[in-house]
């Protein structure tokens, strides 16, 4: 269906793809790896339209093409979905659908056919909760992702080309998406996967492609390999580097944090302990009250019972500020809704805490912040005064955790650290996370994805239901985590 030969490309002098190939069969779901920069977006903008190749060919069913323009890409039967929506959100799904190719008659645009067409595509991907008259803002996330889908199915695609599709997803609303993906393979369309979640892509995928800095490195059918072989071939080491080694037993200090009773809306009656040197992690289903209770420990949605103590002083923040100056940080799983100034620098980013909030440890001077930036390990080219909108999902991951340290925490709370970050940039915040609580910060982690909670926390608490449904040792099992996750949470748990 598909074959790309030699594809070479550079900007500014800067060659970002070295001769890379890769071929699509119809009906197959061909997963992309690798780190942030390793040339999968800029692959797929080249096979769309959106870049034109300095040197290699691309042939779709034999036939060869040279696409300058991504109308012609269209026309050829390549769509292609990005990270970020190109949705208007004050136009309905049907406008949305056929924007720019509205159908017309008697010179005037066709509405009812416009969205007659739209309801026939939501038909065929078994989507009977999106009218073609609804706006774009009133639909959920996952729910704008099937409408990019059918944008590109309203244009006759034959290779759909999706860019991290679940990253912005719920679980739940992640799993819809992957058997909209099977139902898209099984009617014929060849799919290129890019993920940073190796675990869908082993769930999706018949064959991976790994590149690493703009070279080709492997293409495998996925049931003859395994997520180790797959990580090494993208980072050049073994899964079991993801995670440092855990804290021993009697590693963990003084109780830090604790809380009694803690209730609100949406928990009951939570009993916990967060001790300095210790890193906790929370498990727990979509919905089981995790991130809840981070956002009540921050007072970004405090409790309205209960008692809770921060380093032996009571506390009980009414709002984010007074939880920073008792030493509480938060590091949201929206980072870029809620962590970060996309269109301001580095500096100014990692600054925000501590110019907010009077009174906090500073980190003004030119010294501090290049200690503060190289502690987190930052990459930015541009160094302090790049934008962060321009970094990778890593990097500005590392600005935020950069911000909170700027402002000197006892208690860090980590809500999906890693979500959305490629597997360098996740054991680099892996190892930041160890380090932090070796010099004593007491750490919290909530994470959907077990293995990292498995390999990072030295014991693990699950929620069910807003309740704490029990405690588990370090190195505790999946199938341990799911059982206290799926059961009903005991009455009055006492997981401290």
């Amino acid at each position: 269906m598909l074959t790309m030969r030699k594809v070479s490309k550079s900007f500014l002098g800067v060659r970002v793809l070295h001769g890379v190939g890769l071929d699509l069969a119809a009906g197959e779901v061909h997963a992309l790896v690798g780190e942030n920069g390793a040339g999968k977006s800029t692959l797929m903008k080249v096979l769309a339209g959106e870049h034109i190749p300095d040197s290699g060919t691309i042939e779709l069913d034999g036939t060869a093409h040279a696409f300058t323009h991504p109308k012609q890409a269209q026309a050829a039967g390549v769509g292609i979905i990005h990270q970020e929506f190109a949705l208007l959100e004050h136009r309905t799904v049907a406008e949305n659908v056929f924007l720019g190719r509205e159908p017309t008659r008697f010179g005037l645009v066709d509405r009812r056919a416009m969205e007659r067409r739209t309801g026939e595509l939501l038909a065929e991907l078994g989507e009977t909760g999106i009218s073609p008259r609804t706006h774009i803002r009133e639909l959920s996330v996952a729910r704008r992702q099937t409408v990019e889908i059918v944008k590109a199915l309203a244009s006759d695609v034959r290779i759909l080309v999706m860019d991290e599709p679940t990253a912005p997803l719920a679980d739940h609303e992640a799993r819809l998406l992957h058997g909209l993906v099977r139902r898209l393979a099984g009617r014929g369309l060849g799919i290129l996967y890019i993920s940073h979640r190796l675990r869908e892509v082993f769930e999706l995928s018949d064959r991976i492609t790994v590149l690493k800095d703009g070279r080709h490195i492997t293409t495998v059918a996925t049931a003859s390999t395994d997520t180790d072989a797959i990580v090494r071939a993208m980072v050049g080491r073994d899964l079991s580097a993801y995670y440092p080694p855990r804290a021993s037993s009697d590693a963990a200090g003084a109780v830090a944090l604790s809380l009694r009773g803690g209730t609100n809306k949406r928990l009951k009656g939570i009993d916990l302990d967060l001790r300095a040197g210790q890193v906790t992690g929370i498990a727990g289903l979509q919905g089981s009250g995790r991130t809840s209770l981070a956002r009540a420990l921050f007072g970004a949605a405090p409790f309205s019972a209960g008692d809770m103590t921060v380093g032996g002083r009571r506390l009980r923040p009414g709002n984010p500020r007074e939880a920073i100056r008792a030493g509480i940080a938060l590091v949201t799983e929206d980072r870029k809704g809620e962590g970060l100034a996309l269109r301001q620098s580095v500096r100014d980013n990692a600054l925000l805490v501590t110019r907010a909030v009077p009174g906090q440890q500073r980190a003004t001077a030119a010294r501090d912040l290049a200690d503060l930036l190289e502690r987190v390990r930052l990459q930015a080219r541009g160094g302090p005064d790049q934008q962060v909108q321009f970094l990778s999902g890593g990097n500005q991951q590392k600005v935020v955790i950069a911000k909170w340290l700027a402002a000197g925490p006892t208690v860090l709370l980590f809500d999906e650290p890693t979500r959305g970050v490629d597997v360098g940039a996740k054991a680099a915040i892996h190892t930041l996370v160890r380090e932090l609580a070796e010099e004593g910060l007491a750490v919290l982690i909530i994470s959907s994805e077990l293995p990292e909670l498995i390999g990072m926390s030295d014991r693990i608490l699950v929620m069910s239901d807003g309740r704490l449904a029990g405690e588990l040792p370090a190195g505790a099992s999946e199938e341990d985590i799911m059982r206290l996750a799926t059961g009903p949470a005991e009455e009055g748990t006492d997981a401290a």
